[in-house]
């Protein structure tokens, strides 16, 4: 029976692919818990997997260089008729985060309704002191935000996008790593059951449990990672420009499944009560995008 071609490149925490020189301790995986491969390897390295016509052909790729905190994705389906490639980011460990693209003058044309987000309810002073202060003080608030709102911007309804919907942020202590509070038009609440409907979003079981005060919450379910949940807060409203909006709290969770949980517990070092981190939930989301073949996931800032 003929081989598989698994093709793995690194990247870093540019985006940028690394040299192909740059040699990167590869573990390869199939879906029968059997390491087909783990020894270091060019940053590019194309592998001749086996091929078992099952579920075998259901691989794990985890990449780690000294200096790098280690990275992976599961599952990468192979097979003969189709060579596939999976990109692996790879984040120094000392490595900040670099907002030389999100300063506040280029942020309008970056996104002018993430803008107009941070500077819905009080005066451009207030809010670009607000955003100058967080960017000194808590670059991870920042990093959230834009994880959520780059995502969200992605997120194409029956009608807008996600994004579009939402009008004024909660700057408070309820402001997070993991996740922020926001007023949006209430019609954000029938596109995302509508887009539940034909198969983007999954209805949360046990939402209350985990988001006080919500009365629904609805996760994508495009890719295997990094997904975005939106979760409703429909008795908490407030009118801005005529519309009575609600509350919403959107949030990005690690993995999909258990499985990843298990097999990829070496980017969150096991089920802790620790926060999300904005910068796994990059890596996360990066990779995720790359293997689904959608535009890349592109926040502004990058993490070097």
């Amino acid at each position: 029976m003929p081989n598989s071609q698994l093709r793995v490149r690194v990247f870093d925490g540019s985006r940028q692919e690394l040299p192909t020189t740059t040699q990167v301790l590869i573990t390869i995986e199939d879906g029968n818990h059997n390491i087909q491969f783990r020894k270091d390897y060019p940053a590019d390295t194309t592998f001749d997997v086996p091929f078992f016509d099952n579920f075998g052909d259901n691989y794990t790729v985890i990449a780690f260089r000294d200096g790098y905190e280690q990275a992976g994705f599961m599952p990468v389906k192979c097979s003969p008729d189709a060579p596939q490639t999976i990109d692996i980011m790879l984040l120094k460990k000392d490595g900040s985060y670099n907002f030389a693209n999100a300063q506040w003058g280029a942020l309008q044309s970056w996104n002018p309704v993430a803008f107009n987000l941070l500077t819905s309810g009080v005066d451009q002073a207030t809010a670009r002191s607000r955003y100058d202060d967080t960017m000194e003080h808590h670059p991870e608030l920042l990093a959230c935000f834009f994880n959520l709102t780059t995502a969200m911007a992605a997120i194409q309804l029956p009608q807008k996008t996600a994004l579009d919907y939402f009008k004024e942020m909660i700057w408070d202590n309820t402001f997070a790593q993991d996740r922020f509070f926001a007023y949006a038009d209430p019609a954000l609440y029938d596109q995302v059951k509508l887009a539940a409907q034909h198969g983007a979003f999954e209805r949360e079981p046990g939402f209350a449990l985990f988001h006080h005060g919500a009365t629904d919450s609805y996760k994508q379910v495009q890719f295997g990672e990094a997904n975005v949940q939106l979760t409703f807060h429909a008795n908490n409203t407030k009118v801005i420009d005529t519309v009575q909006c609600i509350k919403m709290e959107p949030d990005i969770d690690y993995y999909k499944d258990l499985a990843a949980h298990a097999l990829l517990e070496v980017l969150v070092n096991g089920i802790t009560q620790t926060l999300t981190n904005p910068r796994q939930v990059y890596v996360l989301r990066w990779i995720a995008g790359r293997h689904a073949g959608v535009p890349e996931f592109n926040p502004p800032y990058t993490i070097v």
